[in-house]
Parts: C-alpha cells; structure tokens; sequence
C-alpha cells in the first residue's frame, strides 16, 4: 500500500484540496465526507488507501457535527434512532471484513449506482421515502442497508438521509442526528478495519495528516449552511449526492 511518504508535492496540494471541498460539503448538507474523499482520493491511491484516508477526519468532524448543540442534544439524537444505529453497527463490522477481496470496479459501482438513483428521485421531484407506517421495521431495515454500504466504503449518507427526510426531521436536528450516526459509524469502521488490515501502519499518517483542511472546511460549510432554508438546503443534499453517485459509477466502469 502507498504511504504519504510516496507522495509529491503536486498530489500533496491534490489530496489537502480534496479534504477542504470534502470537508466544505458536509459542512453545508451534513454528510458526503466520505463520498467526496473516497472519491477525489481515488484518481491518485487505491481505494482502500482512499477508505484508510476517510477515517479519521470523518471521525473529528463528525464529532463537531454532532456536539454543535451540545452533548445533551447530542444524546437525545442517538437514544431517538438508536434502533437504526444498532442494527446498522452490527452489519457494517461484518461487511468491512470483505474490502480486502472485493474488486476495485465493483466497490465503486456498489456504492454509485444505489447513490445515484436516490439522488436522480429526489431531483426529478420522486423522493424515495420509508413506506407509511413502516416504523422500527423499516427503521431496522435502513440500518442493514446503511451498514452495508459503510461497511466496505465508510458511506451511510445515502439510506440515512432517506430516512431522515422520510421522518419530516427539520435542518438543524438533521445535522446532528447525522453527526450522531456517522461519528459512531466510524467508530465501528476504526475498529473493523483495524483488523481488516485496510487501517495500518502505511495508511493512518495519511488519514490523521487529511483532519486538520478537514477541519477547516467543515467550519466554512457551517457558515454556508446556517444561512440557507429547508427547502435550498435539500435541494442542495441531493445534488451533491447524484454527483457523487455518477462519478463513482463512472470510476466502477472504467476499471472494469
């Protein structure tokens, strides 16, 4: 595997540019970190430097995220969608097992193409929402298909934005409770992929190195947020998440 002592200066300036815009995105919309680094690292490591890398300034920030109303809100947030956290834990640990034997083009197309065709439904004004009625059960089953795709790409954006949106939940506790799911989601992917072998010794000085412009984008996209409405700030949820889809599927083609 690659380490940051491989790198040059020019993919130096690439890599910290990829983590301020990453970091800028989720300030604004809450989440797509992990989309944006997994997928702007990916044109200069492979993608399991590129999920190593995500790790930790997904991590931090999310904390930040999740803290902004304080730790009592915070709380609040994981006891509200503590059964969707659970069950979406419990599976991402299995799954992070399978990255080191899944083919590169069918990560990026297993996580692009289910991305892109939520986002592509809200855009053209068809949001994919959790069935009337469907309560825990359907809150449960969010959780196996978040844990799924976290577990061999870092990414809960997607089910847990549907989610979210399908529970009418209101901006600002929104981004908390997002904060609230991806810190502990990472947790669980620090660990799971600590065993893996994805987060070594090669790979963490890259993924602590990316905190610091992650950081710095992250405080420039709460800015942002904190002045747009509802309804701009859903619009703007679901654009980044259809590019982010189709720059994926069209990372998973080419290296078929």
């Amino acid at each position: 595997m690659e380490t940051v002592l491989q790198f040059a200066p020019g993919t130096w300036a690439l890599v910290i540019g990829v983590a301020l815009v990453a970091g800028l995105v989720k300030g604004v919309v809450g989440f797509a970190m992990p989309m944006v680094l997994i997928s702007g690292l990916g044109s200069v490591v492979s993608p399991e430097v590129a999920l190593a890398a995500l790790i930790f300034p997904t991590l931090v920030t999310n904390l930040w995220q999740a803290l902004r109303q304080g730790w009592r809100a915070a709380w609040e947030s994981i006891r509200a969608f503590r059964l969707f956290m659970g069950v979406g834990l419990v599976v991402l640990v299995g799954v992070a097992q399978l990255v080191p034997h899944l083919p590169k083009s069918l990560m990026s197309l297993m996580i692009g193409v289910p991305v892109t065709l939520y986002a592509g439904a809200g855009v053209m004004g068809r949001p994919l929402r959790l069935p009337a009625g469907a309560g825990r059960r359907g809150e449960a089953i969010m959780g196996v298909v978040a844990g799924f795709f976290a577990g061999f790409s870092g990414v809960w954006g997607p089910p847990t934005v549907a989610m979210l949106t399908a529970r009418g939940t209101e901006k600002a506790e929104q981004m908390r409770v997002q904060g609230a799911i991806y810190g502990l989601g990472v947790v669980a992917l620090l660990g799971a992929h600590i065993v893996s072998g994805v987060l070594s010794a090669q790979t963490m000085p890259l993924s602590v190195a990316l905190v610091v412009p992650g950081l710095i984008g992250l405080w420039a996209g709460f800015r942002i947020s904190d002045r747009i409405d509802q309804a701009t700030f859903r619009k703007a949820t679901l654009w980044v998440l259809l590019i982010a889809g189709l720059n994926l599927i069209r990372r998973g083609v080419l290296a078929i």
